[in-house]
């Protein structure tokens, strides 16, 4: 840098000159300040989303938030990180960060192959070159991108040709096709469309009766809650037989989630509830049944269960902590908690405040949730001997801790009272165990719910008992096949197809996790 100095010496006309570059220097070191400053900003702005985001998901030691609402706030969060990086690009200096910001870009995937294509063509207006040579075309670039269009109505027109014979004076037709609603105007592909927007996407028939004015066609949502209770009518002995098929097993997981429900006659809702029964994770057979009822009575699972009849279930039952279940254990079912529940006490001291008791606890469950995931794939047998070998042992270091943690924290305080929550369930939580095909955790039913949850607001209420036991049944049904890997309008539609001529004796064929396209 030039001295005051130095610059006194020079003649009027360099200093001039050099105090205009010292100002122009001056101008720019302002702005390149100002925008590292505002670089830094948004880094760090970044920084703290995703830290957000990712703990949310993974939950580790991060936020306490339910299932809905994490992904309701990750949606937020993905938008507004998109945001950031874009603002980022921008500021940053193309030139020094090009070869960084190209190791760290990640490769989009190629669109599916089955896709339809149309080209849009962009050539030159002119290939005619200066020279007065006509251009020759060498290659081409391409850039694909992914285009949606509405749904176009059409119509089918099933022609059925009448045949006769003059000399016999005899006639012959082909009989009308069976379908799944009686002299119906809609097809079966409508029909799933229909089911699957409202019980999967949590689309009202109100907001698909605009969605099918924009495409040009009028449905009343009277005829639409016509086909829908048409249909549910139809696909129940399907979901009975999926729920005979869960009872086969003999380790279920069991949950409930509240949903407001329409009070006949002033008009108000009240608290009504829906179960979910499903098979675990690890079982091939992947099921999930959801059962509507107006109270949170433990006797909704009896019923069930079929505890009070001959055909009663024997087996055990992965739940929360709940005390309606407590009931089945006296009609023999062998109770198995929810370790995934226990730790949640924990979290909670840890996130709200920093407790040291939360945070060891947490590593005691973080260790033996590892050796979960490593065990998933492997055999019930193997599974059993993994736990018995390492889970035990640590199961064993807990539960001395726990105990020597209880005698150190006062009455009645939230420690005491996380502590007291695993201690008094401690055979529950710990029946895993000495058992490979039964879970460590409720988590895998409490996903099968999480779809529920996130509708809420879309369905606002159930408008009876009946329009909730339906609306259970046929999610029974989308969300089994979900779970099974298939598509859930595929295989409503080819169920729809077949169950009006499919005999009674072989429902359950149809079953999700049996069911093969026709």
């Amino acid at each position: 840098m030039i001295s005051a100095q130095q610059l006194e010496a020079l003649d009027p006309q360099t200093r001039q000159a050099v105090q205009s570059l010292l100002a122009q220097v001056q101008q720019r070191d302002h702005e390149l300040a100002f925008k590292q400053a505002l670089i830094d900003k948004l880094t760090h702005e970044m920084a703290i989303l995703k830290r957000m985001k990712f703990a949310a998901t993974s939950e580790r030691f991060a936020s306490t938030l339910s299932p809905e609402q994490r992904s309701l706030l990750e949606e937020t969060l993905d938008t507004d990180i998109h945001e950031l990086d874009v603002e980022l690009q921008r500021h940053r200096k193309k030139a020094d960060k090009k070869d960084e910001d190209e190791k760290k870009a990640p490769k989009r995937a190629q669109l599916p192959a089955h896709l339809p294509r149309r080209d849009v063509p962009h050539e030159p207006a002119d290939t005619a070159c200066g020279c007065g040579q006509a251009m020759q075309r060498i290659g081409e670039d391409v850039a694909e991108k992914l285009d949606y269009q509405p749904g176009v109505f059409t119509v089918e027109r099933h022609v059925r040709g009448k045949w006769v014979c003059k000399c016999c004076e005899r006639i012959v037709q082909a009989p009308v096709p069976a379908h799944v609603i009686d002299k119906g105007i809609p097809t079966t592909g409508l029909l799933a469309h229909v089911l699957v927007a409202k019980f999967m996407d949590h689309l009202p028939l109100y907001r698909q009766e605009a969605v099918f004015a924009r495409a040009g066609h009028v449905i009343a949502r009277s005829t639409l809650a016509e086909w829908v209770g048409a249909c549910g009518a139809q696909l129940q002995p399907l979901v009975q037989a999926l729920a005979d098929e869960l009872r086969r097993h003999l380790v279920l997981h069991a949950d409930e989630t509240p949903v407001a429900m329409l009070k006949p006659g002033n008009g108000k809702t009240h608290k009504a509830y829906i179960w979910s029964y499903c098979t675990p994770s690890t079982n091939p057979v992947k099921a999930v049944v959801f059962e509507f009822s107006e109270t949170r009575s433990g006797e909704n699972v009896r019923d069930f269960l079929q505890l009070e009849t001959p055909n009663a279930w024997k087996g055990t039952l992965v739940t929360d902590g709940f005390s309606g279940y407590s009931a089945c254990v006296d009609k023999g079912v062998t109770s198995a908690q929810c370790m995934a529940h226990s730790r949640r006490k924990f979290h909670e001291l840890w996130a709200n405040h920093g407790s040291k008791v939360g945070e060891q606890a947490l590593r005691f469950y973080q260790a033996l949730f590892r050796i979960e995931r490593q065990a998933e794939s492997l055999t019930s047998e193997e599974r059993q001997r993994i736990r018995q070998r390492k889970s035990r042992r640590i199961l064993a270091v807990f539960h001395r801790w726990l105990l020597a943690q209880r005698q150190l924290v006062p009455p009645g305080s939230a420690t005491i009272k996380a502590i007291d929550y695993s201690l008094k369930r401690w055979k529950e939580l710990t029946h895993f165990v000495g058992d490979g095909d039964v879970p460590i955790s409720n988590n895998w039913v409490e996903n099968q719910i999480r779809p529920i949850a996130i509708g809420r607001s879309n369905w606002l209420f159930a408008g009876s008992l009946r329009a909730g036991k339906r609306a259970a049944a046929i999610m029974s049904l989308l969300h089994s096949a979900r779970i099974n890997g298939h598509d859930p309008y595929a295989y409503f539609k080819d169920v729809l197809d077949r169950l009006p001529t499919h005999p009674a004796s072989r429902i359950d064929e149809l079953l999700p996790h049996r069911w093969s396209p026709s």
